[in-house]
């Protein structure tokens, strides 16, 4: 394998001291995940990753980056020993972004940035060698071990930056150093932490203040902040283009329709109209992959190739996936498709949920109940702020429940939604999301569609795995990506 980390390189980023020379072939923070010739970051969180060094070692670790020789672990064993790991951390970050020539996208926004990551990473692998940030790494652990993690031959990286209170994101975007910095959108999320939707839009802004000279910033100009993120741009001197349905926009949506399981796509990429398509449903993810061909255009890459190669993308679990879920081995018809939605929750990401969920068509005539019906099963968006109640019972008069048969509803905060509801329409409420996988048998029949979304902390994917556990046979369990 090749080797990403000498110990002499590493000494040279961190300033650190070693007792004997090794190389790493990548970096890890985590045991349970650590491969044999890896460099393990002792970080200290709820558990001290010191006390992980010698189960690191044994595992097959080429060395350990610590702040000091751990108990029961040797002076002279393969450690890189900082004052600060997490610093040192940081300092590998820098290394490895200084010695590529890599173009770097770093991505934020309050949903969408690991979808739109994942539409990069799948856009541009026909175009060079693409490094990306692996799950939902992108918090102040996340960024410099993506970065730390970058082989020096990297042609496009992607960086995928989060944030949960103010200040956040500016260090981590120059820490990337980004070419082109994207914004998918701003939303009601972790209000808590914020003087309304305007700070939000100023903080994703800040993405903005680590752009290299002559970078661009791609930012979403359908917004009702879109005006505050082209002049935080402008501010800071940097050049941005704006993507969206209004007429306004440097890059536009045309035509969005959604059929068959496809959505198809008429845009204009700058001077020049593209139609591509997308392997799921959503005018959401429209909107994404519009931003994302803006992001090649500002790279210098082939939008075109990028176009027709966005049919390969497909959404990452937990994030608008379908499945087939066959209940009876011996009768494929027996099925329903499972719209697994439940990594985060916010009132924007919902309202693109329950549209997805009104375009996708039941099946009539299979199951107990003969007609096929769709189905959401909702846990609480968390984060809203002090309305949260308000915000969930406003979904109760959302124009795509006429086309819903069934609202179940998990949470403190649901319940309002739920009492909101028409009584046709009220399935189950619990206080637990639990409570409903346990019951999931009871929620469903084949021919449904069965839409669960809800943010993490929610617990509601635990319903869309009791649901998946209902699939029978092995192979005909859970037929997984886009129908």
């Amino acid at each position: 394998m090749t080797v990403l980390w000498t110990s002499k390189d590493a000494v040279a980023a961190t300033g650190g001291k070693t007792s004997c020379d090794w190389q790493a072939t990548g970096v890890s923070i985590d045991t349970r995940s650590i491969k044999a010739g890896e460099l393990f970051v002792a970080l200290k969180d709820v558990r001290d990753g010191h006390d992980f060094v010698a189960q690191a070692l044994e595992t097959g670790a080429a060395a350990a980056l610590v702040s000091h020789v751990p108990e029961g672990v040797p002076a002279d064993a393969p450690l890189l020993i900082v004052p600060d790991v997490l610093q040192a951390l940081e300092s590998l970050a820098v290394a490895a972004r200084a010695r590529t020539g890599a173009k770097v996208i770093g991505v934020t926004g309050s949903a969408g940035k690991t979808s739109t990551k994942e539409m990069l990473r799948a856009v541009l692998e026909r175009q060079g060698q693409v490094h990306a940030a692996e799950m939902s790494f992108n918090n102040h652990w996340g960024v410099p071990l993506t970065l730390a993690r970058m082989p020096a031959d990297t042609d496009f990286a992607v960086i995928e930056i989060g944030m949960n209170h103010p200040g956040e994101i500016a260090p981590l975007a120059r820490l990337a150093r980004p070419d082109v910095a994207m914004i998918t959108n701003v939303v009601a999320a972790h209000m808590a932490a914020f003087d309304g939707i305007e700070g939000i839009a100023r903080e994703k802004a800040s993405i903005i203040d680590g752009l290299q000279s002559g970078g661009v910033a791609v930012v979403n100009g359908d917004l009702d902040t879109s005006s505050i993120l082209t002049e935080y741009a402008r501010d800071k001197g940097a050049q941005y283009v704006t993507f969206g349905m209004g007429e306004s926009n440097t890059h536009r949506l045309l035509n969005v329709q959604q059929a068959g399981g496809m959505t198809v796509v008429r845009a204009q990429v700058g001077v020049s109209e593209t139609l591509f398509k997308i392997n799921s449903l959503g005018e959401h993810f429209a909107m994404n992959a519009l931003g994302v061909l803006a992001v090649v255009q500002a790279l210098g890459a082939d939008v075109a190739l990028a176009a027709n190669d966005m049919a390969l993308w497909q959404p990452p679990a937990g994030r608008g996936t379908f499945e087939t879920v066959v209940l009876d081995a011996y009768a494929p018809d027996q099925a329903v498709t499972l719209i697994d939605d439940a990594y985060n929750a916010n009132p924007t990401s919902l309202d693109a949920a329950l549209k997805v969920l009104v375009a996708t068509q039941p099946v009539d005539g299979v199951g107990r109940i003969h007609t096929g019906r769709r189905i959401a099963v909702l846990g609480d968006m968390l984060e809203l702020g002090e309305d949260e109640m308000a915000q969930h019972a406003a979904f109760a008069t959302h124009p795509a429940l006429e086309n819903v048969t069934l609202v179940h509803c998990a949470g403190p905060r649901m319940r309002a939604l739920w009492q909101a509801l028409p009584d046709h329409k009220r399935g189950e409420w619990v206080e637990k999301a639990t409570d409903l996988a346990a019951i999931a048998h009871r929620l469903v029949d084949a021919g449904d569609v069965i839409l669960v979304k809800g943010s993490k902390g929610s617990l509601v994917s635990t319903v869309a795995t009791a649901i998946r556990n209902l699939g029978q046979s092995g192979e005909m369990n859970s037929n997984k990506g886009s129908v």
